[in-house]
């Protein structure tokens, strides 16, 4: 690769890694990007897990030094994602990229559709916060493991728009505020990342060069993001995010 690819590939980390910290999808820009410079499909879905783990990483920092963190609860949450993680990034390994690649086209396409009908609007905000989600009853927080069980199979397959998933079972279904539920997605999803990662590794899918400038840039994006308020340029992004998908969407299926 030449230097203003991978130039590109720091500026679409930074902006990946803001955009999922605030809410989510920023893999909908960085995956189809490596596969458009090139990686193939089943590369660039392992190399964009470095980016993921790192970003989360500086993200959980920025949550604990604004005193917005709870690791025990989000360590109990992560372990039905972990065990979905591994599960979901070996049925991504063993498809083959073309059929990955239209696979890819038709998952962006769906979690666009999330990403502008976002069900985690602000009537949610006002939801009753809990101090922890296990002061529920046992129906609901089977019901939360079951579904971040499923939602990290999800994230081992692709993991572009696992954050919209976490959020929708952390908000809706556990009645967690958005700021808290934005701080244990993060450390959920860098959970997942993680262990899909080390599938990807074992499999020799990872570009590390392009892995290590991708992360550099998500993890300067997470920083950022978690130190902004949740909503905040929120209607910008989607309106960017719209715009790379449709693109992206058209280079996978052409």
């Amino acid at each position: 690769m030449e230097l203003w690819q991978y130039l590109i590939i720091f500026a679409a980390g930074a902006i990946a890694g803001f955009v999922n910290v605030l809410a989510g999808g920023g893999s909908l820009l960085t995956l189809p990007m490596l596969i458009f410079l090139g990686l193939p499909a089943t590369v660039a879905n392992g190399t964009n897990r470095l980016g993921i783990v790192v970003q989360s990483i500086f993200a959980v920092a920025g949550f604990k030094s604004k005193g917005v963190s709870d690791f025990k609860l989000s360590l109990i949450l992560s372990g039905p994602a972990v065990l979905g993680s591994v599960i979901g990034a070996r049925l991504a390994i063993g498809i083959p990229d073309v059929l990955f690649e239209k696979i890819l086209a038709v998952i962006m396409i769906g979690v666009l559709g999330l990403i502008l009908w976002n069900p985690v609007r602000r009537k949610y905000d006002n939801v009753r916060s809990v101090e922890d989600v296990f002061h529920l009853n046992w129906a609901w927080r089977i019901a939360i493991m079951v579904f971040l069980f499923f939602t990290g199979v999800y994230g081992g397959f692709v993991q572009a728009g696992v954050g919209f998933l976490i959020i929708m079972v952390l908000n809706i279904i556990g009645r967690l505020d958005l700021v808290k539920t934005n701080s244990h997605k993060v450390f959920i999803a860098g959970i997942n990342a993680l262990f899909s990662l080390f599938v990807f590794m074992f499999h020799n899918k990872i570009y590390w060069i392009v892995g290590f400038i991708l992360a550099a840039g998500n993890g300067l994006g997470g920083w950022i993001g978690s130190h902004l308020a949740v909503s905040k340029g929120e209607r910008f992004i989607r309106i960017v995010l719209t715009l790379c998908v449709i693109g992206m969407v058209v280079k996978l299926l052409v």
